[in-house]
């Protein structure tokens, strides 16, 4: 019988989202979880404490000691860059939350970094591997709603205490731009954007963002930092009938002009999904599903964004 084959992974950020890291990557068996890295040595010792980990408060120093594969990077937008070449030049494969970096040029550097040294590099759109957004898909492909015309979406909630560097359109909107992207299989040619500031001093909290796609389609994006619950929703306008999904249920249903259809299914944990996804890609050596490429196009379209709003016109986006 062969030995199960493992990576040994390290997680670096251990805050809200990379305790998550931290528990789901210990639930997959084909990882060996290793160390934990963040700049708060109480925070790092404390979760290496739970899930008997090495605990440590510099990358460089961990992989200087440690016998490590691959990395998720969870830290704050201003430092995901630093960390991911960090990792590169020590021969990890990366898997770096999104934004992905402070700029699209920024995240180029990365891209032709792992490309060059060979290493997997996936960026964490996590809605990518939601099971709603999966059905969506297959919805549009098989052709149930005729020709998609628009998408809509909406993503608000309360401001979170956890965003520090980073305004709502790179930490929150940039979800349904990648997804937007992915179920209209296409890349927009030109934006319009109003953000602005209600409650933050320096970021912008709320932001309308539309789209404008070579085939006549168009998308418009609501996100925002002061609405008092949470509400994640996705709808995809078609000739023939309409798509809601709730993100957060993963409920998917279908508007007809005869009926609406509600297929049941269930639930199933999306961070789970995508990090057993990059344990499989660095195992079988295959291409992630969101690559550097996805995580360069949403933040050139998230730029393109403010920059519209700054100007108060319509930004052409042109893609090299």
């Amino acid at each position: 019988m062969d030995k199960m084959r493992r990576v040994k992974v390290a997680v670096i950020g251990a805050g809200f989202w990379g305790k998550n890291h931290v528990r789901v990557l210990s639930e997959i068996p084909e990882v060996d979880l290793v160390a934990v890295c963040d700049i708060d040595r109480e925070r790092a010792e404390s979760i290496s404490i739970k899930y008997g980990l090495k605990p440590y408060v510099d990358s460089m120093d961990m992989y200087k000691r440690e016998e490590i594969d691959a990395v998720t990077i969870c830290v704050w937008s201003s430092r995901l860059a630093e960390e991911a070449v960090k990792a590169l030049k020590m021969d990890k494969h990366v898997f770096i939350e999104k934004p992905m970096a402070s700029s699209s040029e920024e995240a180029w550097q990365i891209f032709k970094m792992a490309q060059r040294n060979r290493l997997k590099l996936q960026v964490g759109f996590i809605e990518r591997f939601n099971p709603g957004v999966r059905r969506v898909k297959e919805i549009i492909e098989g052709g149930v709603i005729g020709t998609p015309i628009s998408v809509t979406t909406k993503r608000v909630s309360r401001w979170p205490e956890r965003i520090g560097d980073v305004g709502v359109v790179k930490d929150t909107a940039i979800h349904d731009i990648d997804i937007i992207r992915f179920l209209l299989g296409e890349d927009p040619t030109s934006v319009y954007a109003r953000v602005g500031r209600l409650k933050h001093e320096r970021f912008e909290d709320f932001a309308y963002i539309m789209l404008s796609f070579p085939s006549g389609k168009t998308a418009l994006i609501e996100a925002n930092w002061l609405t008092p619950y949470k509400i994640r929703k996705l709808t995809v306008t078609g000739s023939e009938a309409i798509i809601n999904l709730d993100y957060i249920t993963q409920e998917v249903s279908i508007e007809s002009p005869k009926e609406t259809l509600i297929p049941r299914h269930e639930w199933e944990e999306p961070l789970k999904i995508e990090l057993k996804h990059f344990i499989e890609c660095v195992l079988d050596d295959k291409e992630p599903l969101v690559s550097g490429i996805d995580g360069i196009k949403a933040l050139k379209i998230a730029e393109s964004a403010l920059e519209s709003s700054a100007k108060g016109k319509v930004i052409d986006i042109r893609w090299v």
